[in-house]
């Protein structure tokens, strides 16, 4: 293996590392949206007929009136069903939970990757020395 070919494979290396990050930001990124879902919606036990304000958009929120705890959760191609303050609380940390078991697989292929990466430099090395 020649000085060019090391640079390719670190490329290559690199490129895969790179991705492997942004997933795992992506990743990161929903697990505190949905932990900040789990606080918005406990939020909503007990204030039943009280005034809150309902986000509706981008920084943008209207006052509503609290008439239930139930929620409306949409379970994939707008299909919409009732679910408690709880049960939607058990659905977001089953997500989160496999969210957390995608992240360690991540950290497992870089792992591997920062693996090939010592075995690559340690063979270009005695390889050089030879």
């Amino acid at each position: 293996m020649n000085e060019q070919e090391l640079n390719q494979k670190f490329m290559v290396y690199e490129n895969q590392i790179r991705n492997l990050q942004n997933q795992f930001q992506e990743i990161e990124k929903a697990i505190l949206d949905m932990d900040s879902i789990v606080l918005g919606i406990q939020d909503l036990k007990g204030k039943l007929g009280e005034e809150i304000y309902a986000p509706i958009g981008r920084g943008i929120y209207v006052k509503a009136k609290l008439e239930s705890e139930d929620l409306l959760v949409d379970i994939g191609e707008r299909n919409l069903v009732n679910k408690s303050i709880e049960d939607t609380k058990e659905l977001i940390d089953k997500q989160s939970k496999k969210l957390k078991e995608a992240q360690k697989e991540i950290d497992g292929e870089l792992e591997k990757i920062n693996n090939e990466i010592t075995k690559t430099m340690r063979e270009f090395q005695e390889q050089k020395n030879n």
